[in-house]
C-alpha cells in the first residue's frame, strides 16, 4: 500500500516565501498549504490534520511563539520554526514552547527539505513501529511509558502525553540507562546529524523533559547532569509484559 504524501502547512506572511516553499516542497512530493496562524490552528482541529508545521517567528498579530504555544495545548504535530533573528534567546524560547527544530532566514530550501525529512522520521504523528523484541511498556523511576501512544503514567495514575521531540529524547535515555551521554551524543541520536558549534538546544530539551517528569531541573534525580560531561538516566529501566 502506498504511503500518502505528508501534509505541510506553511505559516508565513511573506507571499514570496509561501509561493517558493509551496512550489519547491510540492515538487518533492509533499502536500503544501499556506495559512495564517488562525487558519493553521483551525486545520489542526479539522478531520484531516497536518503532519508538520513550518512557522515564521515574526508574524503580524499572533507571532510564532504564540502559535507554537497554542498548538501545543492540543497537538504534538512537529513544528519547524523559521526566524530571521540572530538572537539565540528567541531560538531557545521557541524550543521551550515546543518547536522541534529551527532554521534561520535566509535559508537554502534544500536544507529546509532535509530538516523536514529528519523531523518527520522522528516525529510522524502515526504510532511508531516497534522493533522486534522491544516491549511496548517500560518502567523507570516512578513512571511507566507506553511507547505506542507516547504516554507517561505516574504512580498516582497521572498521565502526560509527550511531544515527538520529548519522546525521542526520552527513548534515547531509556535505551542507554546508567550511561553518560554528551550533548553531541544526544543531538546526533535524536536529530541524525552533528550538533552545530555552541548549540545549546539539547539543554533546553533536557530541561523540558525533566519538567514532563515532574522534576526540578536544578535537583533532578532521574536525569542527572554530569558536570563537564553530559547527562545520565539514573533509574533502572524494566520491560513490562
Amino acid at each position: 500500500m502506498t504511503t500518502p504524501p505528508a501534509t505541510l502547512i506553511v505559516v508565513d506572511d511573506d507571499p514570496e516565501i509561501c509561493e517558493l516553499l509551496a512550489d519547491y516542497l510540492g515538487r518533492h512530493g509533499y502536500r503544501v498549504f499556506t495559512a495564517d496562524g488562525a487558519q493553521a490552528l483551525h486545520a489542526l482541529r479539522a478531520e484531516h490534520t497536518a503532519d508538520l508545521l513550518i512557522v515564521d517567528l515574526m508574524l503580524p498579530g499572533d507571532d510564532g511563539f504564540t502559535i507554537c504555544r497554542d498548538v501545543r495545548k492540543h497537538s504534538d504535530v512537529p513544528i519547524i520554526m523559521l526566524t530571521a533573528s540572530a538572537d539565540e534567546t528567541d531560538r531557545i524560547l521557541g524550543l521551550e514552547l515546543g518547536a522541534d527544530d529551527y532554521l534561520g532566514k535566509p535559508f537554502n530550501p534544500r536544507e529546509l527539505l532535509a530538516r523536514i525529512k529528519a523531523v518527520l522520521r522522528r516525529t510522524r504523528s502515526t504510532p511508531p513501529v516497534l522493533p522486534a523484541g522491544q516491549a511496548r511498556w517500560v518502567s523507570f523511576g516512578n513512571w511507566q511509558l507506553d511507547r505506542m501512544t507516547r504516554e507517561l503514567i505516574g504512580l498516582q495514575g497521572e498521565r502526560a502525553a509527550l511531544s515527538g521531540a520529548d519522546f525521542q529524547l526520552l527513548q534515547v535515555f531509556l535505551d542507554h540507562p546508567a550511561t553518560v551521554l554528551t550533548r553531541d551524543d544526544l543531538y546526533a541520536l535524536t536529530r541524525g546529524r552533528d550538533a552545530p558549534p555552541l548549540d545549546r538546544s539539547i539543554d533546553v530539551h533536557v530541561c523540558r523533559l525533566r519538567q514532563r517528569l515532574g522534576e526540578d531541573a536544578q535537583h533532578s534525580q532521574l536525569i542527572r547532569t554530569v558536570r563537564g560531561a553530559g547527562y545520565v538516566l539514573t533509574a533502572q529501566v524494566d520491560a513490562l509484559t
